[in-house]
């Protein structure tokens, strides 16, 4: 019988899009500021599609599992762009029927302006940076939309597209869990069936790193951001959401996003664009890959044949780390066997020792974090990986 976890040799498709309006001061992805750079652009699209061509030539037929536009802010690129990438995937990876299209968004109106022809190039699930419902804790996070304009969006994007999901970055300084809670209600009133709610994480290259390095910002202490990692749970499960991933909840599984779900499994995917990351099955080894990160790089790079910085054949034991890293963030874990190419058993030592403390089970032949655990997963790999 066919295991319905194992992505098989499907590949997934990931674009980074990297140009912004404007660099958020949490923000540490490979982004720049979108100044007018319509040549550029264009020959950043002309790149992206000459590098899947020649990664179909490497990796031989495939079918196409699922595409994820990421950023930066895909939004803001040309709908006719996006419909291009599309086709061109669809043609060289013929995918088995119908398959989930996401693309990242800011509501802004001018954004949500373009939602009707982004869903008539192909996009059929929307994920939409909100990150926040009042115009205080936007301007903080440095949002150039204000919550009014989030709401229009969200309204014209539920007419656009099938799938919605909404991005919120909880733990900003001086959150309240009960005010958390209430800003969690409002989204689920506008309709989300997804909820990506992530955790503000201080990152020493950007604004707000140096801010915090200069004691000008203070994020909640442990104590309090873990007690607004429960409000999280608390809220989003008593409404119908499961927590199918450590910071991704849906309502149903139906709602749960197939590419990221495919790239957890441990499924093949195409990185395309600056500083994408892929990984492939090439020659039998999984091949992990990474893209330049300079726009300009990346272009000479496709057009040289040299597209990645970085290509390199993990052995058994690095897939299976990596695999097991991915695999035990989701409800589903990782199958347990991977632990034999680390010198690993479920029986004896760490592996054991974490399941005999509760913070891992075995169940139908595959390692998965426990309620425990999950809060602590990051101990928990910790404990088990080195």
């Amino acid at each position: 019988m066919t295991d319905p976890l194992d992505p098989g040799t499907d590949v997934g498709l990931y674009v980074h899009w990297p140009y912004c309006s404007r660099i958020c001061p949490y923000c540490d992805f490979n982004v720049v500021r979108d100044r007018g750079r319509v040549e550029e652009q264009a020959e950043l699209v002309t790149a992206i599609l000459d590098d899947l061509q020649a990664q179909r030539a490497l990796t031989g037929p495939r079918r196409l599992a699922s595409i994820f536009f990421g950023g930066g802010t895909p939004s803001l690129m040309p709908p006719a762009a996006v419909a291009r990438i599309i086709d061109q995937a669809r043609d060289l990876f013929p995918p088995r029927g119908a398959i989930e299209v996401s693309l990242e968004a800011n509501p802004t109106d001018a954004e949500a302006a373009r939602f009707a022809a982004l869903a008539g190039a192909g996009v059929n699930r929307l994920s939409m940076g909100v990150q926040a419902l009042d115009d205080d804790s936007l301007r903080f996070l440095g949002r150039e939309h204000s919550a009014a304009e989030a709401r229009r969006a969200v309204d014209l994007a539920g007419r656009a597209f099938s799938r919605l999901s909404i991005d919120l970055i909880y733990a900003r300084p001086d959150q309240r869990p009960d005010d958390w809670a209430a800003e969690l209600g409002a989204a689920l009133d506008m309709g989300f069936e997804h909820v990506s709610p992530y955790q503000l994480t201080i990152e020493p290259t950007t604004a707000f790193g140096r801010a915090f390095a200069r004691g000008r910002l203070t994020p909640p202490d442990e104590d309090r951001a873990a007690a607004l990692y429960e409000t999280t749970q608390t809220v989003l499960e008593a409404a119908g959401f499961d927590a199918y991933e450590v910071s991704n909840h849906a309502r149903g599984e139906a709602a749960r996003s197939r590419h990221n779900l495919h790239v957890w499994r441990g499924g093949d995917y195409l990185g395309l664009g600056p500083g994408a990351h892929g990984r492939l099955t090439l020659e039998g080894r999984r091949t992990a890959t990474v893209a330049h990160r300079r726009i300009a790089d990346y272009v000479a790079g496709v057009r040289a044949g040299t597209p990645w910085t970085e290509c390199e054949r993990l052995d058994a034991a690095g897939a299976a780390e990596e695999r097991l890293l991915l695999g035990l963030r989701t409800v589903e874990g990782a199958p347990v066997r991977l632990l034999a190419s680390l010198g690993l058993s479920a029986e004896a030592g760490a592996a054991a020792d974490l399941v005999a403390d509760g913070f891992l089970t075995v169940t139908a032949g595959r390692l998965i974090a426990t309620p425990r655990g999950r809060p602590v997963l990051d101990g928990v790999l910790k404990a088990l990986l080195t």
